[in-house]
Order: C-alpha cells, then sequence, then structure tokens
C-alpha cells in the first residue's frame, strides 16, 4: 500500500449502509491519522465490525465514501484492491485460524499465497513475526492446542505477516484472562510503534482502549457519538460517552431494540 502525502491514513464521509431495513450506519464520517492507533468505541450491534468491512471493501455502502491511502475503496477495480489489500491487516474477531494447519503453516500461508520467495527465506520471516509475539516456540502446535490468548497472539502475527501498514483488529480483547489481555494490548501498541503502522481497534472495551489508543471515536445509532483523545473521552461530560465510559445503565443509550409496544406485542390477534 502507497503511503500518499496526506496525514490521514482512513477517510470516512456521510457513510450510510444498511442490512436490508436495518440501519446500520446513518452518516458516518471519521479520520484516522496516519502512524497513530485509533479505537472505535461502541455497544453491541453498533456497526463497529460492520466499518471494518466497509474500509476493506468487503461491503459496500449505499452511500458516502471509505478513501484508505487517498483511494476511494469502492471505486478500485479486482486487480487495485487487491494490492491496497496487501498494505492492510486484519486480527479477526474470532481469531480465524485454519484448524487444520500447525502455528507455522498459519503464519507461512499469507506470505506464499502473496509472494513468490524461497522457502527459506518464508522460515525467516515466519520466525521474526512468532518471535515478535513471543510464540516462536509455538510453531508446531496446532490451534486447538492452544490457549485464548495464544490464539490471538497467533492471529495477530498472522495479520502481520506481509508487512502492512494499516492494521485492523476486531475486538481483541474479548475472552481473555487478564495476562493474556495486558499481553494483546502491550503488543498492539509496542507493533504499531516498531513497525510504523496505522492501527483500528474495534472495541466494546472501554477500560482497555483508553489505555491503548490515541484518539477515540465513540458510535452508535449509526452516527458518531463523541470523539478525543483518552482524557478528553474519560472526563467528558456528554451524556452518552459518560453513560458509555461509565458502564452505568441509566442514560441515553437504548436497552430495547427499537419494536412496537409491548401491549400491541401481546394482545391476542384472530
Amino acid at each position: 500500500m502507497t503511503r500518499g502525502s496526506s496525514p490521514l491514513a482512513v477517510e470516512i464521509r456521510d457513510l450510510h449502509f444498511s442490512f436490508g431495513d436495518l440501519e446500520v450506519l446513518r452518516g458516518l464520517s471519521l479520520d484516522i491519522p496516519r502512524g497513530r492507533v485509533v479505537a472505535i468505541l461502541g455497544g453491541s450491534g453498533s456497526g463497529k465490525s460492520t466499518l471494518l468491512k466497509l474500509i476493506g471493501a468487503q461491503l459496500y455502502p449505499m452511500r458516502g465514501t471509505v478513501t484508505v491511502e487517498g483511494r476511494n475503496v469502492h471505486k478500485l477495480d479486482a486487480h487495485e484492491l487487491y494490492r491496497l489489500r496487501l498494505g492492510m491487516g486484519m486480527m479477526f474477531q474470532t481469531s480465524g485460524l485454519f484448524t487444520d494447519l500447525d502455528v507455522y503453516e498459519n503464519i507461512a500461508f499469507p506470505i506464499r499465497e502473496n509472494f513468490h520467495l524461497p522457502e527459506e527465506l518464508v522460515r525467516r520471516l515466519v520466525v521474526m513475526k512468532l518471535h515478535a509475539v513471543g510464540l516462536r516456540g509455538a510453531r508446531s502446535m496446532m490451534p486447538g492446542d492452544l490457549s485464548g490468548g495464544m490464539t490471538r497472539r497467533v492471529a495477530l502475527a498472522r495479520a502481520i505477516a506481509t508487512d502492512p501498514k494499516l492494521m485492523m483488529y476486531d475486538e481483541p480483547f474479548a475472552g481473555l484472562d487478564p495476562i493474556s489481555l495486558n499481553q494483546i494490548v502491550d503488543l498492539i501498541r509496542s507493533l504499531n510503534e516498531a513497525l510504523g503502522l496505522t492501527s483500528i481497534v474495534v472495541t466494546y472495551d472501554v477500560h482497555e482502549a483508553l489505555k491503548v489508543a490515541d484518539y477515540i471515536y465513540v458510535i452508535g445509532d449509526g452516527t458518531l457519538l463523541g470523539k478525543g483523545t483518552p482524557d478528553e473521552v474519560r472526563t467528558s461530560a456528554d451524556p452518552y460517552l459518560k453513560q458509555f465510559v461509565n458502564a452505568l445503565p441509566d442514560g441515553p443509550v437504548r436497552f430495547h431494540f427499537p419494536g412496537p409496544p409491548l401491549e400491541e406485542d401481546l394482545r391476542i390477534h384472530g
């Protein structure tokens, strides 16, 4: 992925997306500065993972634009999109490892798939990526034998296997024990600095997002509800941000999914 002259790695403007009649994004606009770790916070169903798929052009918007390194991703042909995606790394919410391949082969797969390299060079690259996440000694293990934290770290090693410039993390902290969670937080931060990455971390985990991110966006109801540095978000008096950051049960964020009044649903028909 060629670096542009703009200080922004990703620009999102007036983005609209729906699944059928369900509006997920309603005019969302935000910027991802190059070289920073940006967290996108929001509750379940707020459109966070959908946004990552739109950035990678796995989904196409109804309206609006997604620009990555100065290029509208939804106007690229297949060849141009393939080349752009080589500069993107993705750590999936469920890790997405190939269960019938060992750790080594999982990391080697994207390298072999995208580059014609001598096998000795592939081996060195795999060892280096596993060393970066502290799992060089686990190369022969199968995914089913890994702990949750180890699985996430292998997924991270695979995501950086092709040396991307834009890394996207989909709920990287979900379901981890405290030690594994801190390891992943430290890895996201250290890899971003060591490799000169731009990182987008999608999560509902407020505490960890405040630790890892340089800048935070909070989305909900398909729109941008708030933004700022971790300190600005933490101390904000905005009712949406205050409810979300402090996990308050009462506030503007609704508990019930939209539907008819309960009395109407309970009414006997026929």
